[in-house]
């Protein structure tokens, strides 16, 4: 009897995206209680063995300990603050003192992703932005591209450039495509479907239709507005 019930409490594991969403964007006041709703749904409470307790928590640290590399936090740093994963066992004689360490490790990731924040984000938004500026006219530009020049995750750059400029990567990355593209009908001769690849669209039609999207008319329609004639049209 004793084993079958071990065996299911075996199979609960810990919601580590909620843990990984609360390290990303949540806040410090919502730390306890989801901490304390995540070992709630795995019946931590009523884990009697050192071992599924051990299982329970590493899920836990690993998913914070890769949130911090993430943002910059090295190995080195992680464990000097919270020991290694051999470190762990001796924590875990009581459920008290399991969830004051997991609770402290949360706390510190999200004390570190503001310390970068504050202190890294600027750069690096400054960095990622160049970068785009400098390479829009790939057509093979992508968030994970940019994520890997500047060092981070897609996904945590995702949520910087969100916080940061009030857009998405892909919206931003189109703005400078159109206002580039914009800049090239006004002061060139050329036909739609070369300013399409330099700018970085690979089709010209699905170029225009996001032109249209975003000024209200055609690439064509934008060039005769501004008075200039496609060179393969001049007579």
């Amino acid at each position: 009897m004793i084993a079958a019930e071990e065996k299911s409490t075996e199979i609960m594991r810990p919601d580590t995206e909620r843990i990984k969403e609360l390290l990303g964007s949540g806040s410090p006041s919502e730390c306890r209680g989801v901490l304390d709703s995540v070992l709630r749904d795995m019946r931590f409470d009523d884990m009697t063995s050192l071992m599924l307790r051990l299982y329970a928590c590493m899920d836990i640290y690993i998913a914070a300990k890769s949130f911090s590399k993430e943002i910059g936090v090295t190995d080195e740093q992680f464990s000097a603050r919270f020991g290694s994963v051999d470190d762990i066992e001796p924590r875990l004689g009581t459920s008290g003192g399991i969830r004051e360490f997991l609770y402290d490790i949360l706390m510190q990731c999200m004390e570190w992703r503001a310390d970068g924040a504050r202190g890294s984000a600027g750069n690096t938004m400054q960095t990622a932005l160049r970068y785009i500026e400098e390479s829009y006219m790939n057509c093979e530009l992508s968030l994970g591209s940019v994520a890997e020049a500047v060092g981070l995750s897609p996904s945590y750059l995702c949520m910087l450039f969100k916080k940061e400029t009030g857009r998405n990567f892909s919206d931003h990355l189109t703005r400078v495509r159109i206002r580039r593209a914009k800049e090239l009908l006004c002061c060139t001769n050329k036909m739609v479907y070369e300013v399409a690849y330099d700018v970085g669209f690979s089709d010209y039609r699905y170029f225009s239709q996001i032109f249209k999207k975003n000024t209200g008319m055609t690439p064509r329609q934008f060039q005769y507005s501004m008075n200039v004639t496609p060179e393969k049209e001049i007579s």
